[in-house]
C-alpha cells in the first residue's frame, strides 16, 4: 500500500458458520498479490494507484505525516474499540493472509506497506465476526465524521485520525482508486465486510471502509 505501489488487491476471506451473525472478514492485500480463489476467499479487485478523495464532510486541515513507525495498538473510543496489531503477510499464491479468526480483537496492517501516519493511504483490516461471534470491528459503520481514531506506534507516539466519512461499497463494483489512490498527506483506511450475507458464497457482499486523516500527533 504505499506510494510506489503499481496497484492493490482487495481480498474478501469470510469465515462460514451458516449465518451471517457469525461469519465474515474483508482484507486488503497488497501491491502485486494475486486473486487465485482459495477456500474462505472470495472474490478479488485490481486496484491501480491513482489520486483519491473520498466523499466526505468538509475535511479539517491535515497535520503533517509521521516517519515510519510500527503500529501495536488501536483505540476506537466511540465504538469501543481497543485492540493490538498484528503484521499481515503474503501467503505463497500472493495474497494477503488475514487476522486469526480465533482472535476476535484483534486487527491487521501489511507491514510492507505504509504505517498509520505515513504520507499515503494506510490500510488497517477487521473481522467483523468470526464462528465466535462479533469481532472488532462488528461496529465500524457507526462511526461518523469528527470522531477520533487513535493508533499508537512503536516510535512512542499516537497517531490521531479524523473521521471523513464512512461509505458501503459492493464488492463487486469496488471503487478501487477512491479507497487506495495515493494522498498528498497521511490519511487511513478502516475496512471490513458489511451488507447482506451471502450462503451460497461464503461472504458478505459489501465492504465498509472507513475514510479518515490524520489530524494530530502525540506522545504516549
Amino acid at each position: 500500500m504505499g506510494a510506489a505501489a503499481a496497484g492493490l488487491l482487495l481480498i474478501y476471506n469470510s469465515v462460514d458458520s451458516g449465518s451471517p451473525a457469525e461469519s465474515a472478514s474483508g482484507q486488503a492485500a497488497p501491491p502485486a498479490a494475486t486473486a487465485a480463489p482459495t477456500p474462505g476467499a472470495a472474490s478479488a479487485t485490481p486496484i491501480p494507484t491513482a489520486p483519491a478523495t473520498p466523499k466526505a464532510a468538509a475535511q479539517g486541515a491535515a497535520a503533517p505525516p509521521l516517519k515510519r513507525a510500527v503500529p501495536t495498538r488501536l483505540r476506537i473510543p466511540q465504538i469501543g474499540v481497543d485492540a493490538p496489531f498484528t503484521e499481515l503477510t503474503l501467503n505463497p499464491s500472493g495474497q494477503l493472509n488475514a487476522p486469526p479468526p480465533d482472535d476476535k480483537n484483534l486487527v491487521g496492517w501489511y507491514r510492507d506497506g505504509v504505517t498509520p501516519g505515513e504520507r499515503g493511504s494506510a490500510v488497517v483490516a477487521g473481522h467483523v465476526d468470526t464462528t465466535k461471534g462479533p469481532a472488532v470491528f462488528l461496529l465500524l459503520s457507526l462511526l461518523l465524521p469528527g470522531n477520533k481514531v487513535e493508533v499508537q506506534r512503536a516510535d512512542g507516539t499516537v497517531a490521531v485520525f479524523s473521521v471523513d466519512s464512512v461509505e458501503t461499497f459492493s464488492k463487486s463494483a469496488f471503487p478501487d482508486q477512491k479507497v487506495y489512490g495515493k494522498t498528498p498527506d497521511a490519511q487511513l483506511r478502516l475496512i471490513t465486510c458489511g451488507g447482506t450475507y451471502d450462503k451460497k458464497r461464503k461472504d458478505y457482499l459489501d465492504n465498509v471502509v472507513v475514510f479518515a486523516h490524520l489530524e494530530s500527533s502525540r506522545r504516549a
